[in-house]
């Protein structure tokens, strides 16, 4: 039987033994009152029975389309007619701004919010904060700031902004890195300070170390600047009077900590820093001429302006290790001071050969090769790259020979951060990444008196 067949028997009930419908009854017999049959004169179904209930499931509305009634007509939207203005309230156009920021609103919606920001100055500072977030919110990149943007804004406020006073060239190092490493210890939390560092340097041919922690290394600054303080006429951090002997970076910063009841705490920040500021202040006020003035390191003496570089270097290179020990970025100084510091070692190179070579830790100087002071000597080329680097000819005869280029021996190539950090004693002599040509034992002379330039 078709489909077709099917329904003709269900309209005529012919065999059919199934449910009820839903009206009750079994269908609509002879096309009665069924919820869609037609309806008699009296409002019964056309068999004389009264309708039936209401179907559970309301039927399918008819689409205004079939109803065959006219469509109704469109309000016209041409050029130049204005749709009448929503007027809304200011709690529901305030409501709105949040929809408004996320270009959510209707045409209608939009202009009574637009038109309302024009009269109501709290709404229009709204809305232009959530305009703000929303830039924020569809921004791709991290939201986290760059850990160097710090470092970059002292640079360029160091570089752009003069001092009221100005600071002399040869304390400029000292000034930008103890203020970068005041920076450095500000954004560090209480606990960090108390984190593990371990000062190293290189002495009697050997790598030696120190376990300290950052607020110990702030008070190894702080002691060891106290060199310059004294030369400069300010107090000593140690409290040593204008009588008693002068000593060492090591001995100074071990009879701090030995004097301190507790161990150093971020309190000695606040010291350090002061004493940093005095440092650049009396040097600025005292003029160019005091650059000449000794500074005692116990075993030897710096001119001030070589004292203050050499402080800076220190400073750095610790500034390093703290940042290493709580996990912070931090670059090197720029490539002028840089420049400065590396100029320094270079100088301090020839003194230092011969120190070792007294000591028996370097080779021998053969009787035909001593020279007068000035005169010139053998001499290995120093070859620094990057931004601070340069070339330098290191005489290997005597501290008081000329470096020259008609008696180069040996040539050695480093990068400029590298040779700061073989002069620091964080790299050993043997592991430094340096091309070499040319003698070979002045060449390990000059790498291994490089290092022991360092100290703790």
């Amino acid at each position: 039987m078709s489909g077709a067949e099917r329904f003709e028997a269900h309209d005529d009930h012919e065999g059919y033994d199934g449910p009820p419908y839903e009206d009750g009854g079994h269908g609509n017999e002879g096309g009665g009152a069924g919820p869609g049959g037609p309806k008699g004169p009296d409002g019964t179904g056309g068999d004389g029975r009264a309708p039936g209930p209401p179907p559970r499931i309301p039927p399918p509305r008819a689409a205004v389309e079939d109803s065959g009634l006219p469509l109704p007509e469109l309000e016209p939207e041409a050029d130049g007619v204005a749709l009448a203005p929503l007027v809304l309230s200011h709690d529901v156009l305030r409501s709105l701004l949040g929809a408004w920021a996320l270009a959510a609103c209707s045409a209608a919606e939009t202009a009574a919010v637009e038109e309302h920001l024009g009269r109501c100055g709290a709404c229009a500072d709204e809305a232009l904060r959530l305009r703000g977030a929303v830039g924020l919110l569809q921004r791709p990149e991290n939201l986290d700031l760059d850990p160097g943007l710090r470092t970059r804004v002292l640079e360029n406020c160091l570089d752009r902004r003069p001092p009221r006073i100005p600071v002399p060239e040869w304390a400029a190092p000292y000034d930008a890195e103890s203020a970068r490493l005041d920076a450095l210890l500000q954004d560090i939390g209480d606990s960090e300070w108390h984190a593990p560092v371990r000062l190293r340097w290189f002495e009697d041919g050997a790598a030696r170390n120190r376990r300290t922690t950052v607020a110990g290394v702030i008070a190894h600054l702080l002691s060891v600047d106290g060199l310059v303080a004294v030369a400069l006429g300010l107090d000593d951090p140690l409290g040593l009077t204008g009588g008693e002997s002068v000593v060492g970076p090591a001995a100074r910063t071990e009879a701090y900590w030995r004097a301190s009841h507790f161990p150093p705490t971020r309190t000695v920040r606040r010291p350090w820093r002061e004493q940093s500021h005095h440092l650049v202040r009396t040097a600025s006020f005292t003029g160019s001429g005091a650059g000449r003035l000794a500074v005692s390191y116990g075993d030897f003496e710096l001119p001030l302006h070589d004292a203050m570089l050499d402080r800076a270097f220190e400073i750095w290179v610790h500034a390093e290790d703290i940042a290493e020990a709580v996990d912070y970025p931090y670059e090197p100084p720029s490539p002028r001071h840089l420049h400065g510091m590396i100029d320094l070692a270079a100088r301090m190179l020839p003194s230092a050969l011969a120190a070792r070579r007294q000591a028996g830790l370097a080779s021998p100087l053969p009787p035909r090769h001593l020279v007068p002071a000035g005169g010139p000597g053998r001499s290995l080329r120093l070859e620094i790259e990057g931004s601070g680097g340069g070339e330098w000819l290191i005489p290997l005869d005597s501290p008081g020979a000329m470096g020259s280029a008609a008696r180069e021996v040996a040539h050695v190539a480093l990068d400029d951060v590298e040779f700061c950090r073989l002069a620091a004693g964080h790299v050993s002599p043997q592991e430094a990444a340096a091309g070499q040509d040319g003698d070979r034992e002045a060449i390990r002379d000059v790498l291994f008196a490089a290092a022991a330039l360092s100290r703790m």
